[in-house]
Order: structure tokens, then sequence, then C-alpha cells
């Protein structure tokens, strides 16, 4: 049963989000306006096949903020990557580079307003990616990043990556650390059904010393980690 609720899932959701990236890159060129309601749309159809397809209940537990501040998400799946524009309020989202070399994606998400990080290049390339952060949180949009800097097993608890400190540093935003257990239903070929919940961490504020900061966001997006 689960490999045919898979199966269904992956027909119905990519079949739809081909539709929807379609859709988003006529908007970058027709009305740009319209771009951002055809992202959250874009959220919204994966947590109904989610749901209604995948029998995976999604739970939230804690108030979510909205706004110029710097979330930091546990990323076990893809579903939290994907479910990001339906949590927020036009989320700017530290995403990989190379995801933006995808043919009509990428574009649509440069306009959109995702900020690329590209972890190998050198100054010039970081202080771009600062002023785009920048930008954003002058526009008042919440900025949104992985700290562990890709997928991660469920269970396990890597360091946080080294630029999350400097961005928290340069920003000055507090953090608002986010647990999900996403991993052990989805983050397979064959997705089983259950229950993902989603713990909001308690703010912490701008201007604490690296070492404070990295471990209360730490300790904060692994509390739904198997054995806590």
């Amino acid at each position: 049963m689960a490999a045919l609720r898979s199966l269904a899932f992956y027909v119905l959701f990519y079949g739809g989000s081909v539709f929807l990236v379609s859709v988003s890159v006529i908007a970058v060129i027709a009305q740009k306006r319209w771009l951002r309601p055809i992202v959250a749309k874009w959220g919204h159809w994966h947590l109904w096949c989610t749901r209604k397809v995948l029998g995976i209940a999604v739970v939230l537990e804690g108030e979510l903020p909205q706004g110029p501040v710097l979330i930091a998400v546990k990323h076990e799946a893809f579903f939290e990557a994907i479910d990001t524009p339906r949590l927020f309020t036009d989320p700017a989202v530290f995403a990989k580079q190379e995801l933006f070399r995808i043919p009509g994606w990428g574009y649509s998400a440069l306009v959109y307003g995702l900020i690329p990080v590209a972890r190998e290049e050198g100054a010039k390339t970081l202080r771009a990616m600062l002023a785009l952060a920048k930008q954003r949180v002058a526009e008042g949009r919440p900025l949104v990043i992985f700290p562990e800097g890709t997928r991660v097993a469920q269970g396990t608890r890597p360091p946080l990556q080294s630029g999350f400190a400097g961005l928290y540093k340069l920003l000055k935003l507090p953090v608002v650390p986010i647990a999900v257990d996403s991993g052990r239903l989805y983050h397979h070929v064959i997705k089983r059904p259950g229950q993902i919940t989603y713990k909001v961490g308690e703010a912490i504020p701008a201007g604490l010393p690296r070492e404070e900061v990295e471990a209360r966001v730490h300790a904060a997006i692994n509390v739904l980690n198997a054995g806590e």
C-alpha cells in the first residue's frame, strides 16, 4: 500500500509541479506580482498530496514567526524545503547555488527572492549573498536557513555549518529555531504514513557570542530526534 501511495504521490505532486513551474515562468515574464501566490499554491499543493495521498498528518507545535527574522530549520527531507512557502509569508530561503541552474525554476527562484549559497566561492560572492539577505530583510521578509547545510538522517546531530554564525552576526537578527522529524517518513523513495511534527523553539536574541548561539540553535532544532 505504501508503494502505491508513493507512486500516486509522485505522479500527482510532480505533475502539478511541472504545471506550476511553467505558470511561474509565464508570471515572471507577464506579471511578476503573480509569482508569490503561485509559489504559495505550490506549497499548499504539496501539503494536500502529503496528507491525502501519503496519509501523513502535519502537526505544528508553537507559533511560527513572520517578518524579518532568521529562521533556522532542521533539514531531514525535501518535505520542509517544499513546505516553506506555505508556512511563512514570502520567505527568502538560503538555497544551494546548483538549484538555480534548473531551467525555468532557477530564474523564477531568483525573481521570487531566494538567496543562492555558494560555499566554495570567494569573498565577492559572499558579500553579494549578504547584500541580498539585507535587501530581503528591508522588504520585511523572513529569512530561512538550514544551518546544518544539507539533508541529514533522522536521529543524527551534525555540527552547524560555519556560515550560519557569520550570517547571524552580520545580519543582527534574532533567530527562531524549528525542529522537524520528517526524515523517518518522507526521506525514502517509498514514503510511509504517520505524523510529521514541527516544533518551534524559543526566539534567540541577536548579538550573542558564536558558541552560545550555535549551542542553543543546535539543541533546539534537534529536540525531535529519536531518543530526545
